[in-house]
């Protein structure tokens, strides 16, 4: 009996042990992933998408490819820039394809069982409505960048009281300013300015109000701020010279009159019709040089002159629209630099244009007074408070329901 217990203690210590297996033995082992290829870039403002593909070594069959899966859903004559990562598998096929035409424009081609598939991403945003308000201290533009706003804004919220401000000569320091906006955010990035429900102007003894009912602006009695006239026919640029009856002229001398305002601007600034009406001049007039002139309705016509070049299609007899581009600022004639000699008439005789009172505005419907009255209603509200506001923009807020027939 003693030797079987020695036996069998000999067999137990004999027995082989195999240590166990590590992690890393056991993903040695498990088949690996395919390794993919990742190239990414921008389209050059001036380039195409085919271009800056061909620049990062990509063959030409396969930016066909994807050419070809996004054309339906991309003008590739009107995209302007944008950023692309394009993934490739280890036999250099094409696996995926994001290009990112903006923030919110995102466009994906993927591979699929059955080839390749495209399609525009949904990107979640968020919208807020927020109230901005600001006072005057050098310029509009600068007021509104104090209140953490960007330059877009201040175009459409001057657009917007075209008809009401002149914001070259009725400035002034201590004004204020008040617009209830419509503000986009992907996540906590800021996309784009969105709906202008409101604005508000507080000049000199006067304010004027815009709000936003269906397509158009009016103020607080339902009267169209669009009116037949611009207040003047550029847009943020210096005014050099005030309507006076009597200045010293800069070339000639002597004390001539000037029944035009100035505007100092760049060379090649758009100049705009301020108003409808017929092209009556369009030529050379001695010392104001290259010159549109326009015929509207009720008697008046306005002059453009000492301009660098006219608008597209402007000729005599031509027909234009009010905010439509008959010239670029130019100094042809008797000028010592790029300005705009404007001019203003009525029934032949010239008024100072920063002073006329042009006709009002088209009055709001009967049947649309009440469902503008509840707009207005909610709108008042919004700038009457003092204080800036920054919400998430509820039904009610963004005034579908008031609008609704």
């Amino acid at each position: 009996m003693g030797l079987l217990f020695v036996g069998l203690g000999l067999i137990l210590t004999v027995k082989p042990s195999f240590p166990p297996q590590t992690p890393a033995e056991e993903s040695s082992s498990a088949p690996k992933e395919p390794e993919l290829r990742v190239i990414e870039g921008q389209v050059n403002q001036n380039g195409t998408l085919f271009q800056s593909l061909a620049e990062k070594g990509i063959a030409p069959p396969s930016i066909d490819l994807v050419i070809s899966k996004l054309k339906p859903y991309i003008n590739f004559t009107k995209i302007k820039g944008g950023t692309f990562r394009y993934v490739l598998g280890p036999d250099g096929s094409l696996v995926k394809f994001t290009y990112e035409a903006g923030p919110t424009e995102v466009y994906e081609i993927e591979k699929n069982g059955e080839g390749y598939e495209a399609r525009r991403v949904d990107v979640p945003v968020e919208t807020v409505l927020v109230k901005v308000v600001g006072d005057i201290r050098s310029s509009l533009f600068e007021a509104m960048n104090a209140s953490g706003e960007q330059d877009g804004l201040t175009l459409d919220f001057a657009e917007i009281l075209a008809w009401e401000v002149d914001f070259y000569m009725d400035v002034r320091e201590g004004d204020r300013f008040k617009v209830v906006v419509e503000k986009v955010y992907k996540g906590h990035e800021f996309i784009r300015y969105g709906v202008i429900h409101a604005v508000e102007y507080q000049g000199e003894g006067k304010r004027v109000r815009g709000i936003r009912y269906q397509d158009g602006y009016y103020d607080e009695n339902g009267l169209s701020l669009r009116k037949a006239f611009l207040k003047a026919p550029l847009r943020f640029n210096r005014i050099s010279s005030r309507f006076s009856q009597s200045r010293r002229h800069p070339i000639l001398g002597g004390v001539r009159p000037h029944y035009g305002t100035d505007y100092a601007a760049p060379m090649g600034t758009p100049v705009w019709a301020v108003g409808d009406g017929t092209v009556v001049l369009c030529g050379w007039n001695g010392g104001y040089g290259k010159e549109v002139a326009l015929r509207h309705k009720n008697g008046y016509s306005t002059q453009y002159g000492h301009l660098a070049r006219f608008g597209p299609g402007i000729r005599v007899g031509k027909r234009v629209m009010q905010k439509q581009i008959i010239g670029y600022v130019g100094s042809t004639g008797l000028s010592t630099g790029p300005h705009l000699d404007y001019r203003l008439a009525k029934q032949g005789r010239f008024k100072n244009p920063l002073k006329e009172i042009f006709p009002a505005g088209v009055a709001i419907g009967k049947e649309e007074k009440e469902k503008f009255q509840k707009v207005k209603g909610m709108a008042v509200e919004w700038l009457d408070g003092d204080s800036s506001f920054q919400r998430p923009l509820s039904p009610p807020d963004s005034m579908k329901e008031v609008e609704k027939p």
